[in-house]
C-alpha cells in the first residue's frame, strides 16, 4: 500500500483558500476586541480547527494533546479566579466606602480640595460619598479624618489606585 503524502495542485489550492478565509476571520474578529490577550473562547477555537486540519497519518499524539487540554482547563480556573478577585475588589471599595460614615474627609474636586463629612454613602459598583450636599466618587478621596479622635489617614490608606 502506497500513500502519497503530497498534495496535488488542487488540493494545495483548496487548503490554502480555507487558510486565507480562517486567517480573514480571525483578523476581523481580532479587529473588533479591544484587547490584544487571547481568551478561552479563541483557544478553543484554535485547539478546534488543529484537530480537524490535522493529518490523518500524524494525528496528534495523545501527550500533546493532554498539554492542550490542561493548558485549556487551567485558562478556564484563571479566568474564573480573575471574575472572583474583581467581584471581591468591588466588596471592599464598597465596604470601605460605608466605613467612611460620619468622617471628616478631603475629596478632590476637579483642581481643588473639598473639606467635609461624609453625610452618606451611595450602593452599588461604583459608591459615592456625599460631602456638603454634592456626591463624589469613592476614589477621589485625597485625606480621611475620624470625627472623633482627630486622627489622620494618608491617602495610601484609602484606596489603591
Amino acid at each position: 500500500m502506497d500513500l502519497s503524502l503530497a498534495l496535488s495542485a488542487q488540493d494545495m489550492l483548496g487548503v490554502n483558500r480555507e487558510v486565507d478565509a480562517f486567517n480573514k476571520t480571525l483578523s476581523s474578529e481580532t479587529s473588533k476586541k479591544p484587547s490584544a490577550a487571547m481568551d478561552k473562547n479563541d483557544f478553543l477555537k484554535i485547539l478546534i480547527t488543529q484537530l480537524s486540519h490535522q493529518d490523518p497519518t500524524q494525528p496528534l499524539g495523545d501527550k500533546e494533546f493532554i498539554a492542550q487540554m490542561a493548558q485549556f482547563s487551567s485558562l478556564e480556573q484563571i479566568t474564573n479566579m480573575s471574575e472572583g478577585l474583581s467581584k471581591v475588589a468591588d466588596l471592599v471599595a464598597r465596604s470601605q466606602a460605608l466605613g467612611l460614615l460620619g468622617s471628616n474627609v478631603d475629596v478632590a474636586d476637579g483642581e481643588s480640595l473639598v473639606s467635609g463629612v461624609v453625610d452618606a454613602v451611595t450602593g452599588g459598583d461604583y459608591p459615592q460619598l456625599l460631602v456638603n450636599g454634592k456626591y463624589y466618587d469613592y476614589s477621589q478621596v485625597q485625606k480621611i479624618k475620624r470625627a472623633s479622635s482627630g486622627t489622620e489617614l494618608a491617602p495610601d490608606a484609602v484606596h489603591k489606585e
